[in-house]
């Protein structure tokens, strides 16, 4: 931190000059061999590379651009290295041979082979993860860039694009926009300060920075706790498979799961058998809890086929689109919010077991290793999209996908996430796509504000503007910007793939154009953000709103210690896939029962508060008998068309 170097620079100004020489003499020579120690270390290991290297290097077939040329150049001559004895070192290129290497690769003699092989390999790792070296066939090391529209059909999307997106394609005219928008907000903001109790500007170890009060917590009227508890006990109390069985009737989202080779292939009771392995993996209990011998759709074997040929990505996300699609029809949902608004965020799981598709993280897994289950939820707190991540990879990498992929009825623009996600290619992109980001800062001091305008004159918020924005770096690159924003839009590339390769450093001057873009985006979030507190308290409540489906999401997830004991990440996919689609289950049948209920307490006469209304959660499960208890009827619970009676209050508990 700045303050810290600045206590760092007084306090080495009282060290006299000789010590501080002596002092530098000692950390060169420390540091000195630890090369040589990092080196022999490697070196150890050349023994173990020869067992996989012949193998990895007949089979894979790598390709390059023209930044990775010198190592595919280096991978070419290691091949042509196999079952030869001695070479000299001018027989190899030594492009790569630099640094600490050198002193063990001479560039004349006897090529040291070992070394020579780890040092090719070390930049191969390197140019793998800028893509400057990819495998043409890997899923995971293509080069998503080669993805990108082609020059052709990018030149006959360009008018529709531009067109969709609300984008000239005169760069020129988006900028003299954003530039006015800028300038505007700046003012605004600056003319508001004297009134604006919640921000105060002031100097900081030299520099203006704008201070924002913490936002306290709305406090809750007396009427709101009396609605909150007279719907609370209305609630039927039911188990979960009843649940599931019930929200089938409504919506049908069963149906949704088709076989995995045949899709009409139907059997008796198939919604049954569906909702009891979905309930299966979305509790982590196993089949073995729902299991019923006398019950042909409950048998063991019927059970474990639905499993292996029902359950998967794409006909959960089609029961998943049922779900949504009919909350959002329920009145009282349309209080909490219209679909415009929505968050991610991330539930870890751990991982006990070997798999090489999750990572390591002590913060959240201990010593163990985990996957982050990323979820897309909306302000009507239905889920609409669901990502599954190795270790905890930056929710940046991954917030596009979810608008982009989704495919319910909603149509969410302003995503809001925590401080984790929040990078300027991220907002580059947000706003080339049309969508507002909104992450909760939590560290706004160090947050830097852009200029456009180097005459603009903005009073008390002069200096801190100080942040140039490149305007000519972004007109210059334009027409790239505009094509990767219609290969997002058209689903040519995924945005997660582009953001790993393109945020590698060292950074293209394309990449530099996007970053300078997303700054604008990100200045307009900081002045709002500042400024408006009905702006603060939205991304504050749909903050809340997800951390309270986590603790839905923990409380069903609730078997072998909430572990997540997949091998593999399909499977890591299907149970957490049916993991999010129980919950939604669950907040449709409480927002369904909870509309019931306020009309129920409308027709007896009690005042309910459309304030109120707007304060209540479908996210309680209190009611729900969640563990313990799995059995499922074949029959449905309810005729067609029917309802639970509510409970009485006043009737005492079975």
């Amino acid at each position: 931190p700045q303050n810290f170097a600045t206590f760092a620079d007084r306090v080495l100004a009282l060290v006299p000059r000789e010590q501080l020489q002596a002092a530098a003499d000692t950390v060169d020579a420390l540091t000195r061999p630890r090369g040589e120690t990092r080196l022999e270390s490697l070196l150890s290991r050349y023994s173990y590379v020869q067992q996989f290297l012949p193998t990895l290097l007949k089979t894979v077939e790598f390709e390059a651009g023209s930044s990775g040329q010198s190592v595919l150049a280096a991978l070419q001559a290691l091949r042509g290295l196999e079952r030869r004895g001695q070479v000299s070192a001018a027989e190899v290129p030594l492009t790569l041979v630099k640094g600490s290497w050198e002193r063990l690769i001479a560039r004349r003699g006897p090529l040291h082979r070992g070394a020579y092989t780890l040092c090719v390999l070390e930049h191969l790792q390197a140019a793998l993860k800028r893509r400057d070296l990819y495998v043409p066939a890997s899923p995971r090391f293509h080069d998503p860039r080669l993805r990108l529209l082609s020059s052709e059909r990018w030149t006959a999307l360009r008018a529709e694009v531009c067109r969709s997106l609300d984008l000239d394609p005169d760069p020129q005219v988006v900028l003299a926009r954003l530039s006015a928008q800028l300038d505007e907000r700046y003012r605004l903001v600056e003319a508001r300060l004297p009134e604006n109790a919640a921000v105060t500007l002031e100097e900081r170890d030299g520099q203006q920075v704008l201070i924002l009060q913490e936002d306290g917590a709305l406090p809750e009227p007396p009427s709101l706790k009396r609605l909150r508890g007279a719907v609370a006990d209305l609630m039927p109390r039911l188990d979960l498979p009843d649940l599931l069985l019930e929200v089938h009737g409504w919506t049908g989202f069963a149906s949704a799961f088709t076989h995995l080779s045949e899709g009409r292939t139907r059997v008796d009771h198939l919604a049954v058998s569906v909702c009891a392995v979905l309930l299966a993996e979305a509790c982590n209990v196993g089949l073995e809890a729902v299991i019923q011998p006398e019950t042909g759709a409950l048998r063991r074997g019927r059970l474990a086929w639905v499993d292996q040929h029902y359950l998967r990505a794409e006909t959960i996300a089609s029961a998943n689109t049922r779900l949504v699609d009919f909350q959002s029809t329920i009145p009282t949902v349309s209080r909490w919010g219209d679909g415009q608004v929505a968050s991610v965020d991330g539930l870890r799981f751990r991982v006990p077991v070997k798999t090489i598709y999750a990572g390591q993280n002590p913060k959240y897994f201990g010593v163990r290793s985990g996957v982050t289950y990323l979820n897309f939820i909306s302000d009507q707190y239905s889920g609409f999209h669901s990502i599954v991540v190795p270790g905890t990879l930056r929710d940046s990498l991954f917030a596009l996908d979810g608008m982009i992929e989704q495919n319910t009825a909603l149509q969410p623009r302003q995503l809001i996430s925590d401080t984790a996600a929040s990078s300027y290619m991220v907002f580059g992109l947000f706003r080339l796509l049309g969508y507002q980001f909104s992450p909760e800062l939590a560290d706004l001091r160090e947050r830097r504000y852009g200029r456009m305008s180097r005459e603009a004159d903005y009073g008390k918020l002069n200096a801190l503007a100080s942040a140039p924005i490149n305007t000519r770096l972004i007109a210059a690159h334009w027409d790239d910007l505009l094509r990767i924003a219609g290969s997002l839009m058209t689903r040519t590339v995924r945005a997660s793939e582009l953001l790993k390769v393109i945020g590698v450093s060292p950074k293209s001057s394309l990449v530099r154009a996007l970053e300078h873009f997303g700054r604008i985006a990100s200045t307009l979030h900081l002045l709002s953000y500042h400024d408006d507190p009905v702006y603060r308290r939205t991304i504050g409540t749909q903050r809340n709103r997800q951390e309270a489906r986590h603790r839905l999401g923990r409380a069903v997830f609730q078997g072998r210690q909430g572990e997540l004991r997949q091998h593999y990440v399909a499977g890591m996919e299907d149970q957490l896939g049916a993991l999010g689609l129980v919950i939604n289950a669950i907040i449709l049948w409480n927002a369904r029962y909870l509309d019931r209920a306020l009309d129920h307490l409308r027709a007896q006469g009690v005042e309910v508060r459309e304030e109120d209304v707007q304060r209540l959660s479908p996210l309680k499960f209190e009611h729900l008998h969640l563990g313990g208890r799995y059995h499922f009827p074949l029959t449905p619970p309810l005729p067609e068309g029917q309802f639970r009676k509510l409970r009485d209050p006043d009737e005492p508990e079975e």
